[in-house]
């Protein structure tokens, strides 16, 4: 599903960082929030709010009246750094991987808001570097941080949505949720399994009211305007792992997620800014997608993929899916004559037979015998 710009040909793609000029609108199929229409506040808990993502949504968010909290990392922010002087907003501090830490958060927005409206997880890490040369302890941390906190948020989350009658999950997954990205593989395989534990858990819970988004951006750079004064590394939820020797040549494949960051810089496509826009109107639609893919590299890379599983299908399908309705007609046609043919050497083997019979029969008569 793509986003549409209702103003001036802006793209999420675009280098246009004012917010006064914004108009991207989620496609009418979704029934979008409308410019300058009422709407209703929604309560927002943001998990990984100080990373990329996470910073520019928290202030779209609260920019459009919303309340937020916003909820930082442990041993990456303070508890002063997350002290916020907005009424709307409240920050903490938590840790993904334990689900105490994440049932915390719950309670403390339940008791500050009084209820909750949408759920986002952007936070998530990944290690760069062949599959081969990543040790065990960095593969599980991947899997920990990136698939089992989104299971302890939604656990933690799903008995008071149900109560409730009704929630929203928006829960990040990555373009390497679709695509196996060399040099990025634990990574790939953890964002592949959050997309299946989703997928799922909707199909679950929807007789409840409970919808959810799975929210795929490629290649996202920061653009807010603060951006200078309150710095974040480029790269920032990415670990790069010194190569061995045997993935340390220049064109190994298993250095191209490398080589793409250093290539890319600071210049990735994709803005942050209008990225949580989309992600912000996700939460007021009526009818969220369940995947919502951001730009242009998000779209080009999938569909490349979905092309070429659709391709490697149609060149194998003959081994497992019936014949055509045409191609069994023919086939019947051809078993048809091959019977008859049989047939027909059925009934010349018996008269050939039966002629040899009655010659043996008159060569052995008693008449023939005197002869």
């Amino acid at each position: 599903m793509d986003a549409r710009s209702t103003h001036d040909g802006a793209s999420v793609a675009g280098s246009d960082t004012s917010t006064a000029k914004l108009r991207l609108q989620l496609p009418a199929s979704c029934d979008p929030p409308q410019p300058g229409a009422q709407r209703k506040q929604l309560v927002w808990v943001v998990f990984g709010g100080t990373g990329h993502m996470g910073r520019s949504l928290v202030k779209c968010v609260l920019g459009h009246g919303d309340a937020v909290t916003t909820v930082g990392r442990v041993f990456e922010s303070t508890p002063e750094s997350m002290v916020q002087q907005n009424e709307n907003c409240l920050g903490l501090l938590c840790d993904v991987r334990d689900s105490a830490s994440v049932a915390r958060v719950i309670e403390k927005t339940l008791n500050r808001f009084g209820r909750i409206d949408v759920i986002v997880n952007c936070s998530g890490y990944g290690v760069i570097g062949a599959c081969e040369d990543q040790d065990e302890h960095e593969i599980r941390n991947q899997f920990e941080t990136n698939f089992m906190g989104a299971m302890h948020i939604i656990q933690a989350s799903l008995p008071y949505f149900r109560q409730q009658n009704s929630g929203r999950y928006l829960i990040f997954s990555s373009t390497s949720g679709a695509l196996g990205v060399p040099g990025l593989g634990p990574y790939c395989a953890t964002k592949y399994a959050v997309e299946g534990l989703v997928e799922a858990m909707l199909y679950e819970v929807d007789s409840f009211n409970i919808k959810g988004t799975l929210v795929e951006p490629g290649l996202v750079r920061r653009d807010e305007p603060d951006s200078k004064m309150n710095p974040l590394p480029t790269w920032g939820h990415f670990l790069i792992k010194p190569a061995s020797e045997a993935y340390a040549h220049a064109t190994s494949p298993a250095l191209h997620a490398k080589r793409m960051v250093q290539w890319l810089g600071d210049r990735q496509p994709t803005s942050a800014v209008k990225c949580a826009e989309l992600v912000w109107q996700l939460g007021h639609c009526s009818y969220p997608p369940l995947r919502l893919l951001l730009g242009s590299y998000a779209i080009e890379s999938i569909r490349d993929r979905m092309r070429s599983v659709t391709e490697e299908l149609e060149d194998w399908k003959h081994l497992n899916f019936p014949v055509a309705p045409d191609a069994l007609g023919a086939e019947k046609s051809d078993k048809n004559e091959r019977d008859e043919m049989d047939e027909r050497e059925d009934r010349e083997d018996k008269e050939d037979r039966y002629e040899r019979d009655e010659d043996d029969e008159d060569s052995t008569s008693p008449m023939a015998r005197e002869t």
